[in-house]
């Protein structure tokens, strides 16, 4: 599984790099705040959601500490999809918020 830090997360969206953000959380987590640029789709829909994304494109998965986007990330690579999890999840995370 590939990984990457929010920090790493943090530099390429301030270097206008093109990354694609899904906020895997529930929905009581994400009104707390999440990445401005993030999709929304809680953990227990992305099997059903999946036909939403474009296999080619990288998507780099978020959550809380990195356990559950660690899963969809796993769900999504054996569905022949490009994904990196984040780890440290949004515990981590310095950058702005919405």
């Amino acid at each position: 599984m590939l990984e990457i830090t929010p920090l790493e997360v943090q530099k390429k969206l301030n270097t206008n790099k093109t990354i694609h953000l899904i906020d895997v959380r529930e929905v009581d987590e994400v009104k707390e705040g999440k990445i401005p640029q993030a999709i929304h789709i809680p953990l227990g829909l992305l099997e059903f959601r999946m036909h939403e994304l474009d296999k080619n494109s990288e998507y780099t998965m978020v959550c809380r500490s990195g356990g559950r986007s660690g899963k969809a990330t796993q769900l999504l690579e054996g569905h022949g999809f490009k994904v990196v999890n984040m780890v440290g999840g949004m515990i981590d995370w310095e950058g702005s918020v919405e």
